[in-house]
């Protein structure tokens, strides 16, 4: 009988191989791929798909023009691989319209390749590099996000072109016993944050007794800076639809639901569309390749709540329910949806495991750690070069993954400090920079791998003013079940809010701390257990920039608008320029002596327009904190009025700490 199965199996995928291959494009015919994902959208990359289909046809060329997601460098939206025969692939950045004609005309139609355009532009006569030559690639591996970028979404014949869904060939040849000891032997962790043994989860679901089951694939992606799940979604759906149906086949489940933000709408079309092209190739619902196995895939949007991203609450969501988490355990894989044993995974964990079915255990556990195996794909946002997703080996350093794939900090600023998994995780300082990307690391310097999320922060971001932030944003999206969370996490706030005021003292200190340990320690689910976590790394390793802001009144990073003010230097002010005097909303700034600009401190909102628009040449305007010596100078003559050199004296003093 399984012989019978596995012929059958196999004949079902050999006939949709001939399928496919059989409906290839033509290879010889210049290719382009332009990302229209979220992030190319947002930059303008539907005008320049409409200026490449119109050049195109004006020149009457042969080009298969294709829309795929996200390749990674966010930083050069809209990006375009070309492929033109006789050359590598080029990707180019920030492909306006105007150069998407200029490509069309110049290198598809008459062989120059435009080097000016392309990411890592060389000089002339040097070997035209590759899209694959690129530092950044040859620093990444891609397994969770190596179809991103070069198939189109929403058409399943690519997916399987590049190899797709010999996972679930292979599953389905397996007993489902075989392949939960394959995922388990791969020592694949979640990467939705906790890193739990996704293997151990499956075996328990398998045999935990009642039916039906479910597999849920966890979309709900809320983190500020973090946008992993979203482009996966948008640039390879196909990987996390596989990885759903072999983690179904596995546990026994015959039905399943993708829950993701209703704030992705292009995640959800795209999502769907491919849905829709798996069913029509027979590989999702009734007897995937004629193996007898049913599965089918439900969308559901949720509603934007930040908590539904932890399991009991998101699975309340999908029952039509307020999302709220519930006392565990029981866990999901007993009890969960409608009360029946459910597998809740993220969406990268699940395109993971579809690799692992197709390459094998060994394979992936070449990659990352003695104990975080295989690779993991980080947000990089904040002060940071090159913004966008990057997919690293587990290991990597924070140092590598600002520096070597992220460009650094602009501005020649320097790197003080960065806060790894948004709301949840920890703000980890610049001396730990060498700090390994890998679950067990992190913990121990006060930080969690979370989602991904990974926000830069320079010498003019103040922690306090970042810890507030995230707190402000956990506080404000708890669920209100608990008090510790519900209560504990607005005492907090209150403190925070003082501090960045200059108000408070020790005594508020030491209980803002006490309030983030016990607020860890008793409330219900994930959010509240690490709603804490910014203010206590920020403690830990910055407790000096807490102390400065009450017991001084001094913004260390002066970025706290009630510690700081802002001061024309006279010896750097142009008499001639008034750049400082238009960009003032207020009318704050007016002309003294000698046509020097001086700012009313009792008129000025602290808005920044005039230290952000004074000429670089000039650099007059300065930052200073603490302000209330300015003020005692400002209150003793009228306004305007000459500048004395101890306005001056006291301006550098101040700059200088």
């Amino acid at each position: 009988m399984k012989r019978n199965i596995a012929i059958r199996i196999q004949e079902a995928w050999e006939h949709l191989q001939n399928r496919v291959q059989g409906g290839e494009e033509r290879k010889d015919i210049p290719e382009i791929r332009l990302g229209t994902a979220t992030c190319g959208r947002a930059s303008g990359a539907l005008e320049t798909l409409a200026a490449f289909r119109e050049e195109i046809s004006r020149n009457s060329l042969q080009v298969r023009l294709l829309e795929v997601g996200c390749v990674g460098h966010c930083y050069a939206e809209p990006i375009a691989v070309v492929a033109n025969p006789g050359f590598p692939p080029i990707l180019y950045g920030s492909v306006t319209p105007g150069v998407a004609r200029r490509l069309v005309r110049d290198f598809l139609g008459a062989g120059d390749p435009c080097l000016e355009f392309a990411l890592g532009a060389v000089e002339e006569n040097e070997k035209i590099p590759s899209i694959f030559e690129l530092p950044r690639f040859r620093m990444e591996k891609k397994i969770i996000l190596e179809h991103a970028g070069w198939i189109d979404p929403a058409r399943g014949e690519e997916y399987l072109l590049r190899g797709g869904y010999r996972g679930l060939f292979q599953a389905l040849g397996m007993d489902p016993r075989e392949v939960i000891r394959a995922v388990k032997a791969a020592g694949i962790r979640g990467l939705g944050g906790a890193g739990f043994p996704a293997g151990e989860k499956w075996e328990t679901c398998r045999a935990f007794p009642g039916k039906p089951k479910y597999v849920v694939g966890n979309g709900d992606e809320g983190d500020p800076g973090a946008f992993m799940d979203r482009a996966l979604l948008e640039s390879d759906p196909f990987s996390v639809l596989e990885g759903m149906t072999i983690a179904g086949y596995a546990v026994g489940s015959r039905r399943g639901f993708l829950y993701v933000r209703a704030e992705y709408p292009l995640a959800v079309e795209r999502a769907r569309a491919a849905m829709e092209s798996l069913r029509g190739l027979g590989l999702l619902g009734k007897d995937i390749l004629n193996s007898g196995f049913d599965f089918e895939i439900e969308l559901v949007r949720g509603a934007g709540a930040f908590v539904c991203g932890e399991s009991t609450a998101l699975q309340a969501s999908i029952e039509g329910k307020r999302g709220m988490p519930r006392v565990r355990p029981p866990h999901s894989v007993e009890r969960g949806l409608w009360g029946k044993p459910t597998l809740l995974n993220n969406l990268k964990t699940l395109a993971v495991a579809a690799r692992v079915l197709d390459q094998g255990s060994p394979w992936f556990r070449s990659f990352g750690t003695p104990r975080s195996k295989g690779t993991v794909v980080f947000s990089l946002a904040g002060k940071i070069q090159n913004t966008g997703l990057i997919e690293v080996p587990m290991g990597t350093t924070l140092r590598e993954l600002v520096f070597a794939s992220g460009g650094g900090v602009p501005k020649k600023k320097t790197l003080k400090a960065i806060q790894i998994g948004g709301p949840s995780g920890g703000c980890l300082p610049a001396s730990l920079a060498d700090t390994p990307v890998d679950f067990d690391s992190l913990n121990a310097a006060g930080s969690i791998m979370g989602s991904g999320g990974m926000v830069i922060l320079d010498e003019d971001d103040c922690v306090v003013r970042t810890a507030r932030f995230f707190l402000d944003f956990t506080q404000k999206e708890s669920c209100g079940k608990c008090t510790p969370c519900r209560i504990g996490t607005y005492q907090m706030l209150k403190i925070l809010n003082n501090l960045v005021l200059g108000k408070g003292s020790d005594s508020e200190l030491k209980l803002l701390e006490d309030l983030a340990f016990e607020v860890q320690e008793g409330s219900l689910c994930g959010l509240g257990q690490t709603a804490p976590n910014p203010v206590l790394s920020t403690l830990r390793y910055f407790r000096d920039e807490y102390e400065a802001h009450y017991r001084e009144g001094r913004c260390p990073a002066r970025a706290c608008r009630d510690l700081i003010a802002y001061y024309i230097l006279p010896e750097k002010c142009s008499r001639a320029c008034e750049v400082c005097v238009g960009a003032c909303p207020v009318e704050a700034i007016a002309t003294g002596a000698k046509g020097i600009k001086v700012i009313d401190q009792n008129k000025c909102v602290k808005c920044g327009s005039c230290y952000g628009d004074c000429p670089p040449e000039f650099q007059a305007v300065i930052k200073v904190s603490p302000p209330a010596k300015l003020r005692e100078y400002e209150a003793k003559s009228s306004f305007p009025r000459k500048l004395t050199n101890d306005d001056l004296r006291l301006t550098n003093e101040n700059e200088k700490k």
